[in-house]
């Protein structure tokens, strides 16, 4: 096909959209509204991803955590839950193997929130609710990258004798001392009186705003925390090594130390799990993947029914207009002019509907990361708005192919006698 021809299709095509702007503008809502769904789909789900990248990286892409059964993507069985708990001498015994850095032996004992009674952090008239309590070594600060607001961390005689020293989290520490100095303050916890040594600063959120539960919390060396609750017997083991390219000689070191520790026999399995954020990462990416399937699923459903709304606005147009084809026929047009000028104005219809969805898109990301982006965290992709763009112009293609072959397959005197 010419040149000329091709603007001349081009040319008609506009000009036909301009001559019916409104029921242009209704055939394109169909495709607007699908491609904005899609834009807001992914913009949220891209941002809560973002979050998500940005929380596993706080933790550490050199960190490995055992417990005695996986916590990550699956429900454990009856056999994991009566496995034997991993104990505080499993993480010593863990710190004189290669590559290992510093590692952390905690346990953890959550009030159930806002249970009448649960236990309280007290100083003086001020009280504090549904506390976290929990136990570590003196690693923590190492492993994890916490950072000080105030004092600092108990040190390894502290753990070593069960000192009554506490650790608090930045909540904590505000709502009972307000802005005054919290370290050498002594606090009531359990019935028990605890020394401050220090403040954390706070933690980062998992998507983005508000509190982190965690920030309302007590840290004690874990000997101490033992004297408080003993019946707690579960040993989370976290281990930092010095880099990443050991990752997978680490993992087999503490594989094979924990299996001789445990007395697991050669052909038995694991009874414990180490896992990585590469976890947490995997099961996230399955939890949203499906999610996004499902939402684009449905979301598809509305760029197929302005498809089909478009190929029923150009039948019509094709009717209306078959004295004007039979014009152009006996002035030379050939079946490929007509069918491309057909096609093109499908094409250009759906594509200005994508264009507007994208741009309805992104206002909309704009506003929710404006006014939800604390606890509904949005970030527009490039890639997925590229990717809404293609699918709307393939389906003014796709649906404009058949009126476009009707318009083109017209008899030329048949049209012309056409009222």
């Amino acid at each position: 096909m010419r040149i000329a021809d091709t603007n001349e299709a081009i040319r008609m095509a506009m000009d036909t959209l301009r001559t019916n702007k409104l029921r242009s503008g209704l055939t394109m809502l169909g495709i607007m509204i699908g491609v904005t769904t899609v834009i807001l789909i992914s913009s949220v789900i891209n941002g809560l991803t973002d979050n998500v990248d940005g929380l596993v990286k706080s933790l550490g892409s050199n960190v490995y955590w055992v417990f005695r059964f996986p916590v990550f993507g699956s429900r454990p069985t009856s056999e994991m839950l009566a496995r034997k708990q991993l104990t505080y001498e499993d993480g010593e015994a863990m710190k004189v193997l290669p590559h290992v850095v510093a590692v952390v032996a905690s346990q953890q004992y959550r009030s159930p929130s806002g249970a009448q009674g649960s236990f309280s952090v007290k100083y003086g008239s001020h009280k504090v609710q549904n506390t976290t309590l929990q136990g570590e070594t003196e690693d923590q600060l190492v492993v994890y990258d916490f950072e000080m607001t105030q004092g600092r961390y108990f040190t390894g005689q502290e753990a070593q004798r069960a000192a009554n020293v506490v650790v608090l989290g930045s909540d904590t520490a505000e709502e009972l001392f307000g802005n005054d100095p919290a370290v050498g303050k002594e606090v009531q916890i359990e019935g028990d009186v605890f020394t401050v040594v220090g403040v954390l600063a706070p933690q980062k959120t998992p998507f983005g705003g508000g509190k982190n539960p965690n920030d309302n919390s007590a840290h004690f060396p874990v000997l101490t925390f033992h004297k408080i609750h003993p019946e707690i017997l579960d040993h989370w083991i976290s281990v930092k090594y010095d880099d990443v390219k050991n990752k997978v000689a680490v993992e087999d070191e503490i594989r094979e130390l924990l299996r001789r520790r445990r007395k697991v026999h050669v052909d038995q399995p694991d009874n414990f799990a180490i896992f990585s954020s590469d976890a947490l990462l995997t099961l996230w990416n399955s939890l949203t993947g499906g999610l996004f399937i499902f939402l684009v699923g449905v979301a598809s459903v509305g760029l197929m029914v302005g498809g089909v709304g478009v190929m029923n606005i150009m039948l019509v147009s094709v009717t209306e207009r078959t004295r004007e084809i039979g014009v152009r026929k006996a002035l030379g047009a050939t079946k490929k002019n007509i069918m491309f000028q057909f096609t093109l104005e499908a094409v250009t219809l759906c594509a200005l509907g994508g264009v507007t969805g994208i741009l309805v898109g992104g206002l909309l990301t704009l506003a929710l990361k404006l006014i939800l982006g604390a606890v509904l965290p949005a970030e527009m992709s490039m890639a997925w708005s590229t990717a809404a763009f293609i699918v709307s112009c393939a389906i003014g293609l796709l649906f404009g192919i058949y009126p476009a072959w009707k318009a083109a397959s017209l008899d030329p005197i048949v049209a012309l006698r056409y009222e």
